[in-house]
This record gives C-alpha cells, structure tokens and sequence, in this order.
C-alpha cells in the first residue's frame, strides 16, 4: 500500500500522537488510525472509493484545526 495522505494531531508525545492515512494499492482504499506513533494501535478501515476514504479520514480527525498534512512517504506502509 502506498500512503497517499497522512496528517498528525501535532502532538510529538508517544501517549499523545494521532496520526491518520489514506493508503492504497491502486484499486483498494483505505484509511488507517494510529495511536502512539509507530509503536502504537492502529486500526485499518477499507473504503470502496477515494471520496470515501477522505470522508472517513475527514471524520476520524474530526475537524480539530490542530491537525497537519504531512507529505505522503509515497514508498509505502504495512
């Protein structure tokens, strides 16, 4: 899967950190929720489009001002 999109919370700290990531393989979408940076849980929810993944990703960051895109890796995630 390659990530398309990724915002952060801006918070730097393992207990606090979000991060949120639309992925895909060029014909499945999903979008993945970490908690704790790279150490921490995630969840993966697959979307049927790319307008669905935003939507989802839109609603799992819901809509704090805090959150920043980050530039996609582009090289890919598990």
């Amino acid at each position: 899967m390659i990530v398309e999109e990724h915002w952060w919370n801006g918070d730097a700290t393992a207990r606090g950190r979000r991060d949120v990531y639309i992925r895909t393989d060029g014909h499945r979408w999903e979008v993945q929720a970490q908690i704790g940076g790279a150490l921490g849980r995630s969840k993966v929810q697959e979307c049927p489009s790319r307008g669905s993944a935003s939507i989802l990703a839109g609603a799992w960051r819901g809509g704090d001002p805090a959150w920043r895109e980050l530039p996609a890796d582009r090289v890919g995630r598990a």
